[in-house]
């Protein structure tokens, strides 16, 4: 679901425009403002609200750039959003190579720079006194701290990417690049935050304040790249085997219907799952839920071979596969649970979305209690601060190894 109104196409990207950014704009407004007289009430507000809309039209610019590269590598822009403080830029899929990654990520700030010589040359063409000069001027200095604070190396910031890639570009990770990244960021980030304190607490000067702002941003933005990348790693190194449980039930496939129901259903059971056997040969899923609607006439005569799913029809895995293979597998085919095979072609054992976020917290040594994965395997969904459908996805499509 896209956050915003539309406000138009950029080459044929849709541009969104989030309700948030007034505050920046009134913002701007009121700070592009203070050099004029309240007596020149028209040229008070006038000029900050002339600086605003200079201002949003360079993000779009930023933005565009950004974008273009994007698309010159192939790589789809589904849409741009300026959302609250920030942009989002949605793309299809991830970089694949460092050298992608660095010139999508260095294209913004050439932006912002470009936009700052070139209005600054503008600028020259007016007397230094007047109102388009000043003006002018005003709008290249915003787009000088926009490239500066831009290149600066925080994660989701183009000088964080730009040292995502460079790192994994020496080292062949991608994973080593946004490590180094969010771990620059963090520090950055607590820096920010200690000096702006220091400096509000120590000169009583609250505009410093902002400073602190930006470190916990960076701070808030480097914690999250450093989960998400954690995430797809353990997507990646966890195999099936490892996470797969045995909570299924091996019967003979030639019980009859009433046989098995009588042996099984009727009684209580720990099992929800079974699977039909034949002379030592697994043959498929019992499909329990057919049971009811067969007629009771039948079920003294016909065997479970009636309602066997085959092996071959199912949606499996084998026990080497990383859970990334199996999430997607699991969401592609809309299934709550996978089959495991061993490399005989056994059932091995059954996975769903519990024991996938089971594994997740051991091998990342996550605070998960076993009552919130109880509640994974009643609802069938994944926690909200594990979006593994999408993190799979992306991880899927990136060829990230």
């Amino acid at each position: 679901m896209q956050v915003g109104w539309r406000i138009g196409n950029l080459f044929g990207i849709p541009l969104f425009f989030d309700s948030s950014w007034f505050i920046l704009i009134l913002w701007a407004i009121y700070v592009n403002s203070q050099d004029y007289q309240e007596s020149r009430l028209f040229l008070f507000w006038g000029n900050g609200l002339v600086v605003a809309i200079l201002l949003f039209c360079s993000v779009v610019f930023h933005e565009l750039g950004h974008s273009l590269v994007a698309i010159s590598q192939g790589i789809k822009v589904n849409s741009i959003t300026l959302f609250r403080f920030c942009r989002v830029v949605l793309i299809e899929r991830d970089y694949r190579t460092p050298g992608e990654a660095f010139q999508v990520a260095i294209a913004r700030p050439l932006v912002s720079l470009f936009l700052f010589f070139l209005l600054g040359l503008t600028s020259l063409l007016f007397p230094t006194s007047s109102l388009i000069g000043e003006l002018i001027n005003k709008v290249a200095e915003i787009n000088l701290i926009l490239g500066i604070v831009n290149i600066m190396p925080v994660l989701p910031l183009d000088g964080g990417q730009v040292l995502k890639a460079v790192v994994w570009k020496i080292t062949g990770s991608r994973f080593t690049g946004i490590r180094w990244a969010a771990k620059i960021g963090k520090g950055l980030g607590w820096l920010g935050i200690i000096l702006g304190l220091i400096i509000v607490f120590t000169t009583r000067d609250y505009n410093v304040f902002l400073i602190a702002l930006i470190g916990w941003f960076a701070l808030g933005n480097a914690i999250i790249y450093q989960h998400i990348t954690d995430l797809q790693l353990a997507l990646i190194n966890i195999k099936a085997v490892e996470v797969m449980n045995k909570n299924f039930r091996v019967v003979n496939a030639d019980l009859t219907l009433s046989q098995f129901a009588n042996k099984y259903l009727l009684k209580s059971s720990k099992f929800s799952t079974y699977f039909a056997t034949s002379m030592g040969r697994y043959l498929g899923l019992v499909s329990t839920d057919a049971i009811p609607y067969i007629e009771k006439s039948y079920r003294d005569t016909q065997t479970l071979r009636m309602i066997i799913c085959p092996l071959n029809h199912m949606v499996n895995v084998l026990e080497k596969v990383s859970l990334l293979e199996v999430i997607n597998k699991m969401e592609f085919h809309q299934q709550k649970q996978i089959t495991v095979l061993s490399p005989a072609g056994a059932v091995a054992g059954i996975i769903d979305k519990s024991d996938i976020v089971r594994g997740i917290a051991q091998y990342l040594k996550l605070n998960i209690s076993e009552a919130e994965i109880k509640l994974v395997k009643t609802e069938g969904s994944y926690p909200l601060g594990m979006k593994l459908e999408a993190i799979a996805k992306v991880t899927s499509i990136s060829n990230l190894k």
